[in-house]
């Protein structure tokens, strides 16, 4: 199969798929290297821009997807009539940051850094598609692992992990008076 007919499989691929595919998958389903699809991706990149077509390719980690640009959703919902997602909560928000900076982790790695109960959160964000299941950990009573998904990259802009801002160290403040003597009017 020569390389133009490989771009348009490629295409076929990503748009029948509807959800990411692995570059490997996608080696393997044409028969080429894995760097020939990464050839291939940035070529029909290219000719996404180039046309200003309203698709564009999505690189997710280690797999591609085709997507629709963002300029283009406000006339997608209109013609789907789909509802906008929900904003994420301050403790969905928590809990996501934590699974994603400390990834796989259970639920009670969230609690306790969070310090309340998060059971409920952390399987709201398994229903959104944002977190899903890696597993189990090996301690006691197994509890089962959580890791951040595609769709979680896909929502917030990233390629991959790597992207992810670094963590702002915590401020502290460090008392800089003296210790006096409490006087009895204050107390």
């Amino acid at each position: 199969m020569e390389e133009q007919n490989h771009a348009a499989a490629v295409e076929a691929i990503l748009f029948a798929a509807g959800e990411p595919i692995e570059t490997e998958k996608i080696a393997q389903t044409l028969n080429i290297l894995e760097r020939d699809v990464y050839m291939l991706m940035d070529a029909l990149t290219a000719r996404y821009a180039e046309t200003g077509s309203g698709l564009q390719v999505l690189r997710l980690g280690n797999a591609w997807q085709l997507g629709t640009r963002a300029e283009f959703a406000p006339f997608i919902r209109t013609a789907l009539e789909t509802r906008r997602m929900q904003p994420l909560s301050n403790a969905a928000m928590e809990a996501l940051t934590i699974v994603a900076y400390n990834q796989p982790v259970s639920k009670g790695f969230v609690e306790r850094v969070r310090g309340i109960d998060s059971s409920s959160v952390v399987n709201s964000l398994v229903d959104k598609g944002l977190l899903e299941e890696a597993g189990r950990i090996d301690v006691p009573g197994h509890p089962i692992a959580y890791r951040t998904t595609p769709l979680f990259l896909r929502v917030f802009g990233l390629s991959s992990l790597d992207e992810l801002p670094e963590p702002k160290p915590l401020q502290t403040e460090e008392f800089t008076g003296e210790i006096g003597e409490l006087d009895e009017t204050q107390a």
